[in-house]
Formats: C-alpha cells, sequence, structure tokens
C-alpha cells in the first residue's frame, strides 16, 4: 500500500474530514474511486479498510474530502488520525522528474564524487521541501530533495546521486 496522507480532524458537520497530503498534487486523488484507511502506516494491505470518495476540494493547504459512509461529525471524528493510501495500480501515474516517496525508499545513494551515503530509510516533508532519510548502518544523514542537491534518480536503477559531502 502507498502511503498518501493522514486524516487529521472532521471539518464541518456533515462528515467532511480535512486531510493532510504526503506529496504536492492531492488533487489528482479525484482519480481514485476507492480510498483505503488504516490508523497504522505499516499495516498488512488486508488490514486496510476500503471507503468511496464522494468529493475532494482544496482548502488551504491541504484537502478537505467527503467518503461515502461518513455523514455527521461523529462519524468524521472516528476517521481521525486514519492514514490513507491506495493501491500502486490505483495510482494517477507521474510525471517525468515526479516520485512516489514509496518508490525512493530504499534506493541507494551516492554524491557526485561517488562516495556511497547510504540507502533512503524515509522522506520527511518540512515545509520548505522533502528531505531524504539517508542510513548506512553507522549514522543517519538528512538531505534536502531539491534541485541543488539532487542530481539524478534513477528509481528503475535504484540510484540516486546527489551533491553532498560524505563528511556532511
Amino acid at each position: 500500500m502507498i502511503v498518501l496522507g493522514r486524516i487529521l480532524t472532521p471539518y464541518g458537520v456533515k462528515g467532511w474530514l480535512r486531510v493532510h497530503p504526503f506529496g504536492d498534487d492531492p488533487q489528482s486523488w479525484r482519480k481514485m474511486s476507492t480510498w483505503w484507511l488504516s490508523v497504522d502506516p505499516e499495516a498488512a494491505t488486508t488490514d486496510w479498510i476500503a471507503y468511496e470518495l464522494d468529493a475532494l476540494k482544496l482548502h488551504g493547504d491541504g484537502v478537505v474530502v467527503k467518503l461515502v459512509g461518513v455523514d455527521d461529525r461523529a462519524g468524521a471524528e472516528a476517521m481521525q488520525g486514519r492514514y490513507v493510501g491506495a493501491h500502486r495500480e490505483g495510482l494517477p501515474s507521474t510525471q517525468p522528474d515526479e516520485y512516489y516517496w514509496a518508490d525512493l525508499i530504499g534506493l541507494s545513494v551516492v554524491n557526485a564524487q561517488g562516495v556511497a551515503l547510504g540507502r533512503v530509510k524515509s522522506l520527511i516533508e518540512t515545509g520548505a521541501n522533502d528531505v531524504l532519510v539517508i542510513e548506512d548502518g553507522e549514522q543517519e544523514r538528512l538531505v534536502p530533495f531539491i534541485e541543488p542537491v539532487l542530481l539524478n534518480v534513477d528509481v528503475p536503477g535504484g540510484l540516486i546521486r546527489v551533491e553532498w559531502g560524505a563528511d556532511w
């Protein structure tokens, strides 16, 4: 399951939900008729519960959604904190130079000098930009996932090249 975001709080009294997206194009989620929810982002695929999307609209720095069957504030309150996911085949396709976080986790990272920095353990959303959490067994590095630092992402090849010192 690819985790796309997290439900924050109810929005109003008719079952709408505020969702914090873990990406920059939540409008494309309209194309996903089925949304999968779980209290645990690492849950087995069989533990995610399917909901049909009724409506989605942008609101502030996130989105608000209406799921079929969640019709009042009490129902929305019961959804707080759940993660939103989708099966890979149900996701909108990415554009060139766009990646789902799940595609980046586990990739090897090397710097411009060819020094191995480790593997992507996770990503952090900071507001300004996303950050790669790279682990090499001995240490953890936080590397900004932005153009001056990012040289190349080769998902099929399992490699990310960055302009980053081995001793930083």
